[in-house]
C-alpha cells in the first residue's frame, strides 16, 4: 500500500471525521445523552477500523525503519534516522537492533549486543582485523544458533563481535545474499527470499 496511492481516500476520511465531529457538537443540545454516547463510540470504531485498514501505512510513516512483510516471500523496509535502513532482528531469541548495510561484507555485532545473546566477551578471539570508517579494529568470529527475520529463519551462522566502539551491530552481504533480491526504491529497501 503506498501512501501516494491512499492519500486522497485518507483525506476524505479525514474531512468526514471533522464533518462528523462538527455535526455532532452542533447538535448537541438537541441530542439526548445515550444518543450522543452511542454515535461517539460508533465513530471510535470507525476510526479503529480505518486505522486498521491503513496499519502498514501507519507504520510505516510513524515508525521509519520499521520492518513489514505482507507474504512469506519478502520483507519491506523504511529508511529511518540517518537515513539508514533499520530492522530489529532476533538472534538466539532476542532482539537486536541492526542497520542493514550493504556495504558491510557480513554480520558484525557490537560488544553490548553480542553480550545480550549470551556471547562472553572474555572468551573470544580476536583474531581479525577489519578496516571500518573509524580505523582498523579487532574482530572474532562467532557462530549464531538462530537468526529469525520477520518470517525467515536461519540457524549456525557466521557472524563477527567487533572488538572497538560500534554504535550499532551491522547486517551485512553475506546475511544479506541469502535472500534472491534486493530492491532499493526511493525509501524503501525489499528484500525477496
Amino acid at each position: 500500500m503506498d501512501i501516494q496511492e491512499n492519500l486522497p481516500r485518507l483525506i476524505y476520511l479525514c474531512l468526514l471525521l471533522v464533518f462528523v465531529v462538527w455535526a455532532f457538537s452542533g447538535m448537541r443540545q438537541k441530542l439526548s445523552k445515550s444518543v450522543r454516547d452511542l454515535a461517539l463510540w460508533a465513530l471510535i470504531i470507525g476510526m479503529l477500523v480505518i486505522a486498521y485498514g491503513f496499519r502498514d501505512t501507519l507504520k510505516r510513516e510513524l515508525m521509519p525503519g520499521s520492518a513489514t512483510w505482507s507474504d512469506m516471500d519478502s520483507i519491506t523496509l523504511s529508511r529511518g534516522p540517518g537515513r539508514h535502513f533499520r530492522a530489529t532482528v532476533d538472534v538466539n531469541g532476542v532482539g537486536i537492533p541492526f542497520i542493514v548495510d550493504t556495504g558491510a561484507t557480513g554480520i558484525v555485532l557490537s560488544l553490548e549486543d553480542a553480550e545480550r545473546i549470551g556471547i562472553d566477551p572474555d572468551t573470544l578471539a580476536f583474531s581479525g582485523r577489519a578496516s571500518t570508517a573509524n580505523g582498523v579494529v579487532e574482530t572474532a568470529p562467532v557462530r549464531l544458533e538462530t537468526i529469525e527475520f520477520g518470517p525467515f529463519s536461519d540457524t549456525n551462522v557466521r557472524a563477527h563481535v567487533n572488538g572497538g566502539r560500534l554504535d550499532d551491530s551491522l547486517l551485512g552481504m553475506s546475511y544479506l545474499n541469502r535472500f534472491s533480491k534486493l530492491e532499493i526504491a526511493g525509501d524503501r529497501m525489499i528484500l525477496h527470499r
